[in-house]
């Protein structure tokens, strides 16, 4: 049986706590700052753990992932 590989897109979208829970990046923070009020940067930031019916979805992808 081959083994089961870690999906390779997700690797840098996500990371894996300690305890187990997933962390996730938010969207527009990339490019076109310079518009962007500071306090929606700030904001921005910060990287919120993922709600566990969606993790439930990346568990087979992140399998390998520590």
């Amino acid at each position: 049986m081959p083994k089961m590989k870690t999906h390779s897109s997700l690797k840098d979208r996500f990371k894996i706590t300690g305890t187990g829970k997933v962390k996730r990046y938010k969207a527009y923070k990339n490019h076109l700052l310079s518009g962007k009020s500071a306090r929606q940067k700030r904001v921005l930031g910060t990287n919120p753990v993922m709600h566990p019916g969606d993790v439930k979805r990346l568990k087979q992808q992140l399998a390998n992932i520590k």
